[in-house]
């Protein structure tokens, strides 16, 4: 994780040299810092190439003669009236995107009619950070069309009212930019890098920050009995993995939250190969349990109040003659059997058996587990939400609530008997694909099978995770989708 921004705060003012940002409304009045003939200025420039200060919209000037200063930026926050509504993250975002190359800029956090917040300041700061970064690790050289990463280390001074009450806001977003920076370097990384040992270790990684780490290996699997995960792993080399993450930051022995990620760090489909076209984009399907080790990193960098288990399960799904096939009956953890369909079907039996081991050995307030589990939710919601399914009302509008304070937004997808009667197998307890009809659906109501009467959420993040649009935050392929998400539900409804 290569942080490419460096930001500092000072009093609010001015600075008599060189590029300065400020935020605007669309009457496009400078704060009352600014000398009246800057404000002249500025209002004729942005008559002429037509800027209006629409939201997360942006201009750049060169400043007038006499001024002292280099360039000037003016970032749009829209009508004055729709204050409320204002994105800070993008707002940063957006700042961030009109840095020059590595010249330092200076932003006054005020406007004409308020000065802007500490915690407004801190988003902006988050917003920022998200947007500098740039996953270029392996590329010998730098630049071409790759503007992001062609950018060297930017400087960004934010000129506040109140610097120690800034810094200590940011300090607690800097946890959770990392968090997601820590998330998308994990869905980048090419799967010949990172294999089910390689990700655990990045779990481990966290007992640095306070968090205890339990890494199970095969032995311990087949011991435990997860058949159903294992099954999935079998035709590859690389040994499967289980690792859970314990973040005790609240009340000694209050039930905690719990997290599970889906982790096939490489998924060829197995048995039931899939075609050839995009499977390079499989390394991503591990990105439900980047989400979680992200979020785990954030919640302990925070020191979050809350008893929180992160579980992973990591996993190679490959063909070869050791592999499961189709028609294949394995018995999962919870004693259920498992007919195989479809060998591509596979994250649903690796989240099946992890499910099934948090519920039953932390007894967790609700459970939420995030994967890329099927094609099918980007045809039914396209890559702007993710799918919730939910056994629960009361965590469904709490995540839709998260959702759209931070942007990361779900859409709750309907669950009834009749689509749980699909997955029904003439062989076993349950069969883990019922084909293309309802395939995201019947793909939960099979997960729901492992949860008993556990609260439980299922985020289907196929569109969201990765490849999705770029925004004002997110300029990758990987966008770390859920950390801010999760991490919001979690400081709003269960911190002491």
């Amino acid at each position: 994780m290569v942080d490419r921004l460096k930001i500092e705060f000072k009093p609010l003012a001015i600075p008599a040299s060189g590029d300065v940002a400020f935020l605007v409304f669309d009457d496009l009045a400078l704060p009352a810092v600014a000398p009246a003939a800057l404000g002249e200025a500025v209002a004729r420039a942005a008559g002429i190439e037509s800027f209006n200060g629409k939201a997360l919209g942006a201009m750049t000037m060169l400043a007038p003669a006499g001024s002292g200063l280099d360039r000037i930026v003016l970032v749009g926050l829209g009508p004055k009236a729709d204050a409320a509504k204002i994105d800070w993250p993008s707002v940063g975002g957006v700042i961030a995107g009109k840095m020059s190359g590595s010249r330092p800029l200076a932003v006054v956090m005020a406007t004409a009619s308020a000065t802007v917040t500490p915690e407004q300041t801190a988003l902006i700061a988050l917003g920022a950070r998200l947007r500098s970064y740039a996953f270029d690790r392996y590329k010998t050289r730098k630049g071409g069309d790759d503007k992001e990463s062609a950018k060297g280390k930017g400087e960004l001074a934010l000129h506040v009212v109140d610097t120690l009450k800034t810094r200590k806001a940011v300090k607690v977003k800097d946890a959770i930019a990392d968090g997601v920076c820590l998330a998308r370097d994990l869905v980048n990384e090419p799967p010949n890098v990172l294999g089910p040992e390689e990700f655990a270790k990045h779990a481990e990684a966290l007992s640095k920050l306070g968090v205890d780490v339990e890494v199970l290996g095969e032995k311990q699997l087949k011991k435990i009995g997860m058949r159903a995960l294992l099954g999935v792993g079998q035709g590859s080399h690389r040994e499967s993995k289980v690792a859970i993450m314990r973040w005790n930051g609240g009340a000694s022995g209050a039930q905690p939250v719990a997290f599970i990620g889906k982790g096939v760090v490489f998924d060829t489909g197995g048995i039931s190969i899939k075609p050839a076209g995009g499977m390079e984009d499989m390394k991503g399907d591990m990105a439900g349990a980047a989400c979680v080790v992200g979020l785990m990193h954030a919640l302990a960098a925070r020191k979050a109040k809350a008893n929180v288990i992160g579980a992973i399960g990591l996993v190679e799904n490959m063909p070869d003659g050791k592999a499961q096939r189709p028609g294949d009956i394995v018995t999962s953890l919870s004693g259920q059997t498992i007919e195989i369909i479809n060998t591509d079907a596979e994250g649903r039996l690796v989240l099946a058996d992890v499910l099934w081991y948090v519920q039953d050995r932390f007894k967790p307030v609700f459970m939420i587990n995030l994967a890329t589990l099927t094609g099918a939710i980007l045809v039914a919601l396209g890559k702007e939400n993710a799918g919730l399914f939910s056994n629960n009302d009361e965590l469904s509008e709490r995540l839709f609530e998260a959702g759209k304070a931070t942007g990361e937004t779900v859409w709750r997808m309907p669950m009834s008997a009749a689509y749980d009667k699909i997955i029904d197998s003439k062989f076993a307890d349950v069969k883990n694909s019922a084909g293309r009809d309802a395939g995201s659906i019947t793909a939960a109501h099979f997960l729901k099978r492992f949860v008993n009467d556990t609260p439980w959420a299922h985020l289907d993040i196929a569109g969201t995770a990765m490849g999705s649009p770029q925004t004002e935050i997110n300029k990758g392929w990987a966008s770390g989708w859920g950390v801010r998400l999760l991490d919001e539900l979690v400081a709003r409804h269960y911190e002491a």
